[in-house]
């Protein structure tokens, strides 16, 4: 695939990635071109970055000539002395012009002095600065989004109590959070005819998208709130368990809009995890589907959400008008529930319900390591916190059309939505699998700019290679979250684009956003973060509690600065100072708040997550925990005595993978594994979420444990990740 060096390369080995004898011809003069420029050595970036941004590698060429180029060229980097090599690489002069670029010229010279000089130079400094003076921060960028104020705030943040480590955000404050989603702001440049969503339906592929202009969502979200004042009480939380669909938004921005609570549900979870999450929120209500469309197969939600929870449903059919299932006496259609505000004098006219900044809009789920999912509660500073990040990271703005495959029970729903409304961008949704080459074609066909993904996602793109022919290089930004990436998925993500960069996110549902992520005043290197968050403050500490100093390469656990704007600061149902604080080390006077990641910086001073400090893990994005695998897998087989689930990743990174090891009653190590994965990936389907994949079982003869008994779940991971790398050596 790769040759010692991009000199090395020869015509017979352009031929070999894929293309004719002319055309190998052709492209290995403009090859030589673009590396005779830079003929010294230790130059292969520069090499990379000629070839990259001089368009001698295109989209349409084969994946394998983009790998013998990419891989031949950094031959011979030593990451170990070097760091992570680098893809992408910022522009002087479109540096400027980034959300995030214009604010630093504007305000870096007051702010930092003589020591400023320009977005690239200075950004290191700038985010060290938005991190120990944050309402500093937080006064400007709040101004940069469209966020209203019923009632200013009586400043940006309060630090007086000091019970509250992560201080008071801008008390006072009242405001609608989904009101500024709905209103037209003239520095955004958002109109009422401004397109607010674009969509499209899966087996439509070859139709026009859909629009909905802003005046057409906020005409909906308001016959919505209304019907929601004839059914409930304000305050009500109220559940929504359907995919991310425009009717789905809809609902979101009314239930938010007309003072009630979100309750987020994903609409993979089986019935027992419905009901859980309906009894913990204490949820009045629920909008789901008769059905889910996916790859042309239609699966059932509205039973799972009837067998979960006797609490009132509002059903909306996945096609047509009409709902495709019996639905139970207190149960309503979608159409039936819309009539109730239809007959009202002004349907499409509301109020929006005023509140507290600091008030309850959406609670949602994240798994602790007990089996328990912890209620994450987000206030109205939360989508504040999200959509800011987007803003100064992915660099979202006003005109971008933002595509990015989640549901809205799972944090990048919110995250996706506030980012894109509160900065005046457009939301793409496709209404279906996001597998296949029909998604593939809506972002092509919607001029999608920003498009966010999830690893395993890219990967399956790539085998299928069902992506190939069409144009995504309207594309300026992507982005990736949720778990590990792999180098290789992103070369090929990135190349489908003409190599824009991809921006790494990584945090969680209690901080509303990411710690660490990448940045476009950085050069990025592929399945890497380049910074933390802006505002967001970090040590890596050692065994001893002890922090590493900042410029130093290093592995540790992380801890977080407590001062967080839009992070929690309480769980419903768990002590929120014990899951966060307690037992973590002092830095430099502050309580460091638990995240629970290892991390590695790196020489270059990248960041590299290396898994969790606990024994939760994450599956195809989602974070779970080893105890609620083995919770179901116990059960799975009567000859199985007891589980242990881990995950592993390989050395070239890329998601987890699930690994169930088994103890047997009878004692042996001889069992059929064929079998035994079919009834753990059975149980682990019906009784958890059919997203999650077992990809190796083993049978021991016992597990390792402390003196106290307590299952000793890394010494088991170091054993399978030694196994398997053997295994991959042969």
């Amino acid at each position: 695939m790769a040759k010692g060096s991009v000199w090395e390369i020869g015509v017979e080995d352009v031929e070999g990635a894929g293309l004719s004898p002319l055309e190998a011809q052709a492209f290995h003069a403009a090859l030589r071109r673009a590396t005779e420029a830079h003929p010294r050595k230790s130059a292969e970036a520069e090499i990379w970055r000629a070839v990259a941004e001089g368009g001698v590698l295109r989209p349409d060429h084969p994946h394998a000539l983009h790998q013998l180029v990419y891989y031949s060229i950094y031959a011979t980097w030593d990451t170990a002395t070097r760091g992570p090599p680098p893809y992408w690489f910022p522009s002087p002069i479109y540096c400027k012009h980034t959300n995030l670029g214009r604010v630093m010229e504007n305000n870096g010279p007051k702010l930092l002095g003589s020591s400023y000089r320009d977005p690239i130079s200075s950004f290191g400094h700038f985010q060290k600065f938005s991190a120990n003076h944050p309402e500093v921060y937080w006064s400007i960028v709040v101004k940069e989004l469209s966020v209203i104020f019923h009632e200013a705030p009586e400043t940006i943040l309060d630090t007086s109590d000091k019970s509250r480590f992560g201080g008071n955000w801008f008390p006072g404050a009242i405001l609608n959070i989904a009101e500024c989603c709905l209103l037209p702001m003239h520095f955004l440049k958002r109109t009422d005819d401004s397109v607010a969503i674009v969509w499209r339906n899966e087996g439509s592929d070859d139709s026009p998208v859909n629009y909905m202009s802003l005046r057409e969502l906020r005409n909906q979200v308001m016959i919505v709130a209304n019907a929601l004042d004839t059914m409930f009480r304000k305050g009500d939380a109220i559940a929504i368990d359907m995919p991310m669909t425009c009717t789905a938004v809809i609902i979101y921005l009314a239930i938010v809009l007309a003072g009630y609570v979100v309750v987020s549900i994903a609409d993979s979870f089986a019935a027992n995890e419905i009901a859980t999450r309906m009894k913990i929120s204490k949820a009045k209500g629920i909008f789901t589907q008769d059905f889910i469309v996916r790859g042309g197969r239609k699966f059932p939600l509205y039973s799972r959400v009837r067998e979960g929870t006797p609490c009132k449903a509002i059903v909306v059919p996945v096609l047509g008008n009409d709902v495709g299932v019996q639905i139970r006496s207190q149960d309503l259609s979608w159409k039936d529930f819309i009539s109730r505000a239809a007959g009202l004098p002004r349907p499409y006219n509301y109020s929006p319900i005023y509140l507290p900044a600091k008030s309850v809009t959406n609670i949602l789920f994240s798994s602790g390591t007990t089996g328990d999912p912890k209620a994450i509660p987000w206030t109205q500073l939360s989508p504040i916190r999200c959509a800011a990040d987007s803003w100064a990271h992915i660099d979202v703005q006003s005109g971008d059309i933002c595509c990015w495959p989640t549901n809205l029970g799972w944090v990048m729903g919110p995250i996706l939505l506030y980012s894109c409304f509160l900065a005046g961008a457009t939301l793409a949704l496709y209404h279906g699998s996001p597998l296949g080459r029909g998604f593939g074609k809506f972002v092509q066909d919607a001029s999608v700019t920003i498009l966010g993904t999830v690893p395993s996602l890219v990967k399956t793109w790539k085998i299928s290679k069902c992506m190939e022919g069409l144009d995504w290089t309207k594309i300026r930004v992507l982005s990736s979250t949720g778990e590990a990436s792999d180098i290789d998925d992103d070369l090929w993500l990135s190349s489908r684009a003409s190599y824009k960069p991809i921006v790494e996110c990584c945090g969680g549902t209690e901080l509303a956003s990411s710690y660490i992520q990448g940045s476009l005043l950085q050069p990025q290197a592929f399945g890497a973060f380049s910074t933390p968050s802006m505002s967001t403050g970090f040590v890596i500490f050692d065994e001893h509690g002890i922090a590493y100093p900042d410029d130093q390469p290093c592995a540790g656990e992380v801890g977080l600065f407590p001062v967080c704007m839009g992070a929690t600061d309480r769980l419903l149902n768990a002590d929120h100072k014990k899951v966060y604080f307690d037992g973590m080390p002092t830095y430099k006077g502050m309580k460091l708040r638990r995240h629970g990641d290892v991390i590695q910086r790196t020489v270059g001073g990248y960041f590299v997550v290396q898994g969790r400090a606990d024994d939760t893990m994450n599956l195809g994005g989602i974070k779970t925990s080893s105890v609620e695998i083995e919770r179901v897998c116990n059960r799975a087989d009567e000859s199985v005595m007891e589980t242990a689930a881990v995950s592993i990743r390989s050395s070239t990174g890329g998601p987890e993978k699930l690994v169930v090891l088994a103890v047997l009653k009878d004692g042996s190590t001889k069992a059929d594994l064929n079998s035994l994965k079919m009834k753990f990936q059975k149980a682990i389907q019906n009784n958890l979420n059919p997203l999650f994949k077992v990809s190796f079982v083993k049978v021991v003869p016992e597990f390792p444990r402390t003196a106290s008994n307590k299952l000793l779940r890394r010494v088991l991971r170091d054993q399978v990740k030694q196994e398997f790398s053997s295994r991959s050596k042969l």
